[in-house]
């Protein structure tokens, strides 16, 4: 004859039918529990009587009652048998009483301050791949084959230290020794391996630099327009803002200060992000004297610099003069692909012990094995050979969109600032066009351009559209610039709709 419990448990089993046997047991019983069909210190039949009832395997019963006296949700007395526990490790949680408070409490509601002001100005895009998505290189044309045999050697048989927490303070020593050869030819960058820090990309950078070098209540200069990345990290530390003017010769300090002087200046002077100028050599000193003379420390971002379709390698601000207040920082994101999430900082000598451990202890840094195969690629040529591969591809890319936007809407379309280097340009658009709306409806459309006006901060904003033409092909180029013109026409009727054929008629 069944028991109660018996039937219970065989009925909940025949109603919950996916799953193997034992997870389908092991649910039902626990859930039984926490439903108070079987009430605390209920005692439950023995393996042998339950396996008989349900028509199971003995040793299927007794690995779901190991699991479950494990887990704490049931209790084996010696010479008396299996009991539910007085006091089961979900009721705590119990989402049956739980679930009306929170249904009744939004998300939002227990977010702190600063979160939901990150929430409130979050620019990052859903889709980070799709036609004229700014910042975003070719990620098809990387070697993936090569590297992963670099990748393929080192996981055969890895070191303990490669494994293990923190064993590599500041990184991958040989990757570290790779760059400082790498920046030195590539960008005027002098350091040793030890200044050399690597992160998770220049997010996490920028984080630990802010959170190390300010104080609540601190300034920093960003560029105005500038990179959204940067204001919303600041606002997390509660470090106030101070948006700068940017011209053709990039940032244009003020004549004199209006708040206390700014503890770090945030600056991408080889091309500057969005508007694209390139700072001058006078500008470049001026802002090293004001750094020096106010205490801050320059924060250089040299994001996408390796990307320069004419002229000579503009230098780093770091290497101009010796002992320069100059942090800077890289990344691979745009030279090999974002999802590397591999980026470095070259620091003062003074800064590199305490940013250092702080690093580590608030990052816990990993991914040596990539780090070691990353400087192995770097070592045998083939980094710089893969970037002179793209540097003519973007180029001839880049080349493609200028004509269809200086055929079809003429020159004075893209933005006077715009210097023959990186991986976007500026559409200039009429000041009666809402560039976020826009933006918005091409984006519906799959065509990935982002808003210039998103990029102030201060009331005084330019219409425009970020225009990246790295990650697309001139054939698919011209088929998502005429969905964008149908989109712009919406907006401006008197800007004419162009088709497919004439878009792919450009440079014929």
């Amino acid at each position: 004859m069944k028991s109660l419990k018996g039937d219970l448990l065989l009925q909940r089993l025949a109603e919950n039918t996916s799953g193997k046997l034992y997870t389908r047991l092991y649910n039902v019983i626990r859930m039984t529990i926490l439903d108070g069909s079987l009430s605390p210190a209920t005692r439950l039949p023995p393996s042998r009587d339950l396996a008989q009832e349900l028509d199971v395997s003995r040793n299927t019963v007794i690995k779901v009652y190991d699991q479950l006296l494990a887990e704490g949700y049931i209790v084996s007395r010696a010479g008396s048998g299996t009991y539910v526990a007085e006091s089961v490790p979900d009721t705590l949680l119990n989402t049956i009483t739980l679930a009306p408070l929170v249904s009744q409490t939004p998300a939002k509601s227990v977010l702190s301050v600063r979160g939901k002001h990150l929430l409130e100005r979050a620019s990052a895009s859903a889709r980070q791949w799709g036609p004229f998505m700014p910042g975003v290189p070719d990620v098809t044309a990387f070697p993936h084959k090569l590297f992963s045999r670099y990748l393929t050697r080192l996981n055969r048989d890895p070191t303990p230290s490669q494994l293990t927490y923190n064993s590599h303070p500041g990184g991958e020593r040989t990757l570290q020794q790779a760059l400082v050869e790498y920046l030195r030819v590539s960008r005027s960058v002098h350091c040793r391996p030890e200044q050399i820090l690597i992160t998770e990309g220049s997010h996490q950078a920028l984080d630990l630099v802010t959170r190390m070098l300010c104080n609540p209540g601190d300034y920093a200069w960003v560029e105005e327009p500038g990179y959204w990345g940067i204001r919303n990290i600041l606002q997390m530390n509660d470090v106030n803002i101070c948006p700068i003017p940017v011209d053709e010769s990039g940032m244009l300090p003020p004549d004199e200060l209006l708040t206390a002087p700014p503890r770090l200046i945030f600056v991408t002077p080889s091309h500057q992000y969005p508007l694209g100028p390139v700072m001058s050599l006078p500008r470049r000193q001026q802002l090293l004297a004001i750094a020096r003379k106010l205490g801050s420390w320059l924060i250089e971002d040299d994001y996408d610099s390796e990307f320069r379709f004419s002229g000579h390698p503009i230098h780093s601000l770091q290497g101009l003069e010796t002992g320069t207040p100059v942090i800077y920082i890289g990344t691979f994101s745009k030279t090999l692909y974002p999802g590397l999430r591999l980026g470095y900082v070259v620091l003062p000598e003074a800064l590199v012990p305490p940013l250092v451990t702080a690093h580590g202890e608030l990052y816990r840094a990993g991914h040596l094995l990539t780090q070691r195969a990353l400087a192995q690629f770097i070592d045998d040529g083939h980094y710089s050979a893969h970037i002179r591969r793209m540097r003519l591809l973007y180029a001839k890319r880049r080349s493609f969109l200028t004509a269809l936007i200086e055929q079809h809407l003429g020159k004075d379309a893209l933005h006077p600032f715009t210097s023959n280097a990186g991986l976007h340009l500026i559409l200039r658009l009429p000041e009666n066009i809402d560039d976020i709306a826009l933006a918005e409806d091409a984006n519906q459309q799959g065509v990935m351009v982002r808003p210039l006006s998103r990029y102030y901060l201060g009331s005084q904003k330019s219409c425009g559209l970020l225009m990246g033409f790295a990650s697309l092909p001139e054939q698919e180029m011209a088929e998502a610039f005429s969905i964008l013109m149908q989109c712009i026409h919406q907006h401006q009727p008197s800007i004419p709709v162009l088709n497919q054929d004439e878009c792919n008629d450009t440079n014929s």
